[in-house]
């Protein structure tokens, strides 16, 4: 059975990232009325698509935050769906200079969407040129070197710009002042990711039970990206050593084989705590420590690990450094060390 068990793997092993950017176009919901959760956010947007289409003006310019896999790129993609208008999509840290900036923007028809995700990335040239570009709808390109330099007053078609970050706190005070809609994307509830995860199975063609369904949606860090990749693979795991059917117990065994636990953590959550827990007696211990213990950048505890673990009460920040809180301890199945449990969170 162990050696049945090892031919499986092998058959689930190879790399899924392009299916799964391909499965990620096509669960995206195109409009408002496809999107679950995010409930005020999605009818705050619907009320200023409306409006802006009234006026037969560009929507004014919109910022989106929060977590990575909520659905930021999505709603940016419903907004110009919804109004009617072609998108253009780049990352921040791809425009390394005005020029690509210029060949973005001057690409735009009237009132499209130009959509910058990681928008925080962007180099300051790159940013103080797109100041005029969104509040003047021109750019400045500068033709020549010392006394004979001149400068050329390109005109744009009025256009929305949709930024997205995971980080607000390190977008610039101008840069923040100049978008009219800022919305915070947050974690979904369970019940919201079970709806997901059945709209997803049907555009799929997968069998799955409410409980199971449930189930995923439970471990899902209250993230649907999170949710759609755990269905899949749980999908690879009935299809293997199944009859292609997910029920509760198919889910539960495909999740414990994924490693993710009840609340969502998966092994780098545990390694995270542990190492915090095990070798700095459960803190404080800086970022920079943690990341170069775990041989993690800083960046991608800061950005994908570090908020869940946050918000669920397994990890807090003081002004020494990160420390484990009891829940984490509880959950780790670790004794609290003697003396610190009134000092725990």
């Amino acid at each position: 059975m162990a050696t049945s068990d090892k031919e499986n793997e092998r058959r689930l092993a190879p790399d899924v990232q392009e299916e799964d950017r391909e499965y990620d176009i096509t669960l995206r919901p195109q409009r408002f009325d496809e999107f679950i959760g995010q409930s005020k956010i999605k009818e705050n947007l619907g009320v200023y698509v409306q409006a802006a289409k009234k006026r037969k003006g560009p929507l004014d310019h919109v910022l989106l935050c929060g977590p990575p896999g909520l659905g930021k790129t999505t709603l940016a993609m419903i907004l110009g769906h919804e109004m009617g208008v072609n998108i253009s999509m780049a990352a921040g840290p791809a425009i390394e200079h005005k020029g690509q900036l210029a060949a973005l923007l001057t690409k735009l028809g009237q009132g499209d969407l130009l959509f910058i995700d990681e928008i925080h990335r962007l180099t300051a040239v790159v940013e103080e040129n797109l100041y005029t570009a969104v509040e003047d709808f021109r750019i400045d390109i500068v033709q020549g070197d010392g006394p004979y330099a001149t400068t050329l007053q390109l005109p744009l078609r009025p256009f929305t710009l949709v930024g997205a970050t995971t980080r607000t706190g390190l977008l610039t005070s101008p840069m923040l002042s100049r978008f009219g809609i800022v919305e915070r994307l947050d974690y979904y509830p369970s019940d919201e990711l079970a709806k997901i995860v059945k709209r997803s199975a049907r555009l799929l063609e997968i069998t799955i039970a409410n409980d199971a369904a449930l189930e995923i949606a439970r471990r899902s860090r209250g993230t649907p990206r999170i949710t759609n990749r755990l269905l899949r693979r749980a999908r690879d795991f009935a299809e293997v050593l199944g009859d292609g059917r997910i029920d509760l117990e198919m889910a539960s065994r495909a999740l414990e084989r994924l490693d993710v636990d009840h609340a969502g953590l998966d092994q780098m959550d545990r390694r995270f705590l542990t190492t915090i827990i095990q070798h700095y007696k459960g803190g404080p211990v800086g970022i920079d420590t943690l990341a170069a213990a775990l041989s993690e950048p800083r960046d991608t505890l800061e950005d994908v690990y570090e908020p869940y673990l946050l918000q669920q009460g397994f990890l807090a920040r003081t002004a020494r450094g990160r420390v484990a809180t009891e829940r984490a301890y509880r959950h780790l199945e670790i004794p609290l060390p003697t003396g610190r449990q009134g000092t725990l969170f």
